[in-house]
C-alpha cells in the first residue's frame, strides 16, 4: 500500500491516541490494527506511540562525523592521481603498494596517523573523499543537444514495421567517396528506393549540407514516376536536423529514421548501395565540381538501365523453422514493370506515363543507333529527344553488361 507522509502520520496520531487511551482492551485491538494499517507502522511500535500520543519535539539531524581531516584527503589525492585516477575499489587495493613505493622514492612523506587513516579507509568513503576533486577534474556533462532533441521528435521505423507499402514510400542513404581518408569535403551520392518496386534513383552531392540536400531531394521528386510519401533515413546529420524535417513536414512526407546502429533497418537502400552505386564509381576519391558533373552524368542514363531493364527480387514471405529460414520470392521484375502492375493510389497514371516511356527502350539496345536517328528525325523533335536519351542509355547499358555478368540479377 502507499505509505502516508510524516505530517498525515502526526495528524493521525493525535487524533487516535486520546480515544485510544480511553478505549477497552477489543476496542484498542480494532484501533491498533487500523492505525498500524494505515501508517505501515509494526503492531508494537503503533502500541508505544498511541500510549504515549504524539511528540512535539523533532529531534535535529545527526551532525556527520569527520574521522579524516584535511591531510587524508590531501594525501588521498595525491594516491588517487598515482594512480591514474582510478575508482574507489581500485584505489583502496593500491593504497598499500603505493604509499610503501611513493615513500621509498621520495615522492610522498605520511604521518603515522595519515599513513593508519589512509590504510583503514573503506572503497566507499575512499569515493565520497575524492567527489569534489573528480568535479574538478572531469570535464562537464555536455548537455542534450538539438540534435538530439530533433532526433527524439522523428519516429523509428524498424525493418519489420514496413508490411507492404504503396509506391512513394522511400529509403534514402548517402555513399561517401572519399577514397582511404575521409578528410576534408568530397562528393557523396544520394540514393533514394522504393520499398514496393524498387525503384532507385542516384544523385551526387557536391558537400554534406542540408540545405543542399533539400535542393537535391527536390530534383530527385521530379523524376520519380510516383509522389514521394515517405521518406526514411539513418541518424546522420546531414538527414536529422531542422532543414529536411520542417521540408518534409510542409510537403506532406512521412519522415522517419532508423534505429542507431541496425543497418537492416535500411537494408532495401543498402543493397542498392553495393549493387549500383559501388559497381558503377568504385572506392575513389572524388572531389570537386567536375567531379560531380561526371557523376551526374553517369547516373542519368544508368538510372534508365536500373530500372527499366534490371529484374530484381521481390521477398514474397519468410518462414523459420527452428535455425533453418527458408524465403520465397516473387517472379523477377524490373521496378519499371513492378511499378505498371500496382494499381494503389491515385499516381498509378502518372507512373504509366512517365515509365511506359523509358519501357520502350528495350529494343534500341538491340538497334543501330544511325538508323534510330534518322527515324526519330523523320517523326519529329520530340522523338528524336526520346532517341538520344535512349541512345544515351544503351550505351551505358552495355558498358555496365560488359562489367558484370549477365546471369546475376539485383536481388533485394
Amino acid at each position: 500500500m502507499r505509505r502516508i507522509s510524516m505530517a498525515t502520520r502526526d495528524e493521525l496520531l493525535t487524533a487516535v491516541s486520546e480515544r485510544y487511551r480511553a478505549s477497552s482492551r477489543a476496542d484498542k485491538k480494532t484501533i491498533i490494527d487500523e492505525f498500524a494499517a494505515a501508517t505501515g507502522y509494526h503492531r508494537k511500535h503503533a502500541m508505544r506511540v498511541l500510549r504515549t500520543g504524539p511528540s512535539h519535539e523533532r529531534g535535529a539531524p545527526r551532525p556527520s562525523r569527520r574521522i579524516y581531516g584535511a591531510a587524508a584527503r590531501g594525501a588521498l589525492i595525491v594516491l588517487w592521481e598515482a594512480s591514474d585516477r582510478v575508482c574507489g575499489k581500485r584505489l583502496k587495493a593500491i593504497i598499500p603498494t603505493l604509499i610503501e613505493a611513493m615513500e621509498r622514492h621520495g615522492h610522498l612523506a605520511l604521518a603515522a596517523e595519515v599513513r593508519t587513516s589512509l590504510l583503514q579507509m573503506s572503497a566507499a568513503t575512499i569515493d565520497r573523499a575524492l567527489q569534489p576533486q573528480r568535479e574538478q577534474c572531469s570535464p562537464r556533462r555536455r548537455r542534450a543537444g538539438a540534435v538530439s532533441t530533433i532526433r527524439r521528435s522523428i519516429p523509428v521505423r524498424t525493418f519489420s514495421d514496413w508490411g507492404d507499402p504503396p509506391p512513394g514510400f522511400v529509403e534514402a542513404d548517402l555513399v561517401a567517396h572519399s577514397g582511404p581518408v575521409t578528410r576534408g569535403s568530397f562528393v557523396q551520392t544520394l540514393v533514394v528506393t522504393d520499398i514496393a518496386s524498387g525503384w532507385t534513383e542516384l544523385a551526387p552531392l557536391l558537400v554534406r549540407e542540408q540545405t543542399l540536400l533539400v535542393d537535391v531531394l527536390r530534383e530527385v521528386r521530379r523524376r520519380l514516376p510516383f509522389p514521394l510519401l515517405g521518406f526514411d533515413t539513418d541518424n546522420d546529420t546531414v538527414f536529422i536536423n531542422e532543414t529536411v524535417r520542417d521540408y518534409c513536414a510542409a510537403e506532406k512526407i512521412e519522415f522517419t529514421r532508423c534505429r542507431p546502429y541496425r543497418k537492416n533497418d535500411q537494408a532495401h537502400v543498402e543493397q542498392k548501395n553495393g549493387d549500383i552505386v559501388r559497381r558503377m564509381v568504385g572506392y575513389r576519391r572524388y572531389e570537386g565540381i567536375a567531379a560531380a558533373e561526371q557523376l551526374a552524368k553517369l547516373y542519368s542514363p544508368a538510372r534508365l538501365f536500373v530500372n527499366a531493364f534490371q529484374p530484381c527480387f521481390k521477398l514474397a514471405e519468410k518462414t523459420r523453422n527452428g535455425a533453418q529460414v527458408k524465403k520465397r520470392y516473387h517472379m523477377p521484375l524490373t521496378p519499371c514493370d513492378r511499378l505498371l502492375a500496382d494499381a494503389r493510389g491515385r499516381h498509378v497514371a502518372r507512373a504509366h506515363h512517365r515509365v511506359s516511356r523509358r519501357s520502350r527502350s528495350g529494343p534500341a539496345i538491340g538497334r543501330d543507333p544511325q538508323r534510330t536517328t534518322s527515324a526519330g528525325h523523320a517523326r519529329g523533335c520530340g522523338r528524336r529527344r526520346v532517341d538520344r536519351r535512349l541512345k544515351v542509355g544503351a550505351d551505358g547499358a552495355a558498358r555496365h553488361l560488359r562489367r558484370r555478368p549477365a546471369h546475376r540479377l539485383a536481388r533485394r
